[in-house]
């Protein structure tokens, strides 16, 4: 078959295994980013709050059923789902009227929490516009689970784009779009949040990248990395702001590189490090002049349990404190299962075969950590603020194991592709 037939069979897999869990993805953040789809698909207040409650109720009632069915001692009790999904919705609807009783009705987000909070979603217009035509088209349950299909089909897909224009060997390339949808990151993007768009933009980022280093198609790819960039911005500004800065960086250090070497860096670098550079003080720039909130509002709501406690006094002193337990603990659990710091391993050690694409790759994900380390908190489900470390490995991997596909296969165009990946270094 085609290259593009076991994308398309892949994808189709990846599509039918998510049947299994149609409800019950939710987190504590899509009741905010669905009640802002809902607002915008022009729902009133109270009508994105019935189909907001009703979404994140039945899920609850959904989990709460499955984890009963293998209760060792009460998996032949009565189905709890009804009572659980009718307290959620008691409980929900309590807080929000209470917020909307005391006038709280600006914004697009349903008022699920303080206008503190939600004003942190409200400057995230991208992930819900990105629902807004799934939803009017499948509805709320569907459109969901339609839309993280949809966009992580799309991160594994840009997985093996990227692997192809580093001329990879297709089983390989089909290999790292295999690993985007059975590591974290592809659980994560299947959750309905933003989480998906950002690993998904990252990608096409980082296929610009690849473009430019090509050589054959460097337009093209300056803009993939500077439209990824301008959308990241809509999506959640800080990753703009994180991955633009560290593309910035890794293109410095490949023209100084390049530099002590005696070769010219190249135009497409020298315009990858303008473009990043330009996004991250472009960032900086309009979310003041928008009244984003600020890094000290975003250290509060930290520190305060979401402004469920008074401020802090000093909260820098307090984050550094908390930031340096976190990653003491965070490493002695990694040592505990190495899985993950194994894979990033493999991964950098198969980034290292391409040095000047592995440094973008690098820097891609490496913003993870900077996430991860602007919100320092251990007990967020399943690491999803690093998760765009595990981008280092889906690559990463593939590059590693191409010297063995290639003793074993013979590939056409090899001579073409060797002068590629030399353009690369």
């Amino acid at each position: 078959m085609r290259p593009r037939t076991w994308v398309l069979v892949l994808a189709a897999v990846f599509a039918v295994l998510q049947l299994a869990n149609v409800t019950g993805r939710d987190t504590p953040d899509t009741k905010n980013y669905l009640s802002y789809a809902l607002r915008l698909s022009g729902d009133d207040v109270r009508t994105a709050t019935a189909a907001t409650v009703d979404y994140v109720c039945a899920g609850a009632g959904t989990i709460a059923h499955r984890n009963q069915l293998v209760d060792v001692v009460r998996f032949h009790a009565p189905d709890p789902a009804p009572r659980v999904s009718a307290e959620c919705r008691t409980e929900q609807w309590r807080s929000v009227e209470r917020r909307l009783a005391a006038g709280d009705t600006g914004g697009y987000t349903v008022p699920f929490s303080s206008y503190r909070f939600q004003r942190i979603f409200e400057v995230r217009p991208g992930y819900p516009v990105f629902l807004v035509p799934f939803l009017a088209v499948f509805g709320v349950t569907w459109g969901l689970w339609a839309a993280g299909v949809v966009v992580t089909v799309a991160g594994g897909v840009l997985a093996f784009l990227i692997l192809r224009a580093l001329s990879v060997p297709v089983p390989l390339a089909l290999t790292g779009q295999a690993l985007f949808c059975l590591l974290p990151c592809g659980t994560t993007a299947m959750r309905p949040m933003s989480e998906g768009l950002l690993l998904t933009l990252t990608l096409a980022a980082l296929w610009g990248c690849a473009l430019v280093l090509r050589g054959t198609r460097p337009r093209a790819g300056l803009a993939l990395v500077g439209g990824a960039l301008l959308a990241l911005f809509a999506v959640k500004h800080s990753q703009s702001l994180f991955l633009g800065g560290c593309l910035a960086v890794a293109g410095t250090a490949i023209a100084l590189r390049r530099r002590r070497r005696g070769r010219w860096p190249g135009r497409g670098v020298v315009a990858v490090t303008g473009i990043g550079f330009g996004a991250a003080c472009g960032t900086l720039l309009l979310a003041r002049l928008l009244h984003y909130p600020s890094e000290s509002e975003s250290l509060q709501d930290l520190l305060t349990g979401h402004f469920g406690r008074p401020d802090r006094a000093h909260p820098w002193q307090e984050f550094f404190h908390l930031q340096l337990n976190f990653w003491v603990e965070w490493l002695r659990r990694q040592a505990w299962e190495p899985v993950f710091a194994a894979t990033l391993a493999a991964g950098a050690w198969g980034a290292a075969r391409r040095p000047a694409f592995g440094v973008f790759l690098l820097a891609g994900a490496f913003t993870g950590v900077l996430t991860q380390a602007a919100h320092p908190d251990i007990g967020i489900w399943g690491d999803r603020l690093i998760v765009l470390a595990w981008l280092l490995p889906v690559i990463g991997v593939p590059l590693l194991l191409e010297p063995l596909v290639r003793t074993r296969v013979k590939v056409p165009g090899q001579g073409q592709g060797e002068r590629a990946a030399h353009s690369m270094r």
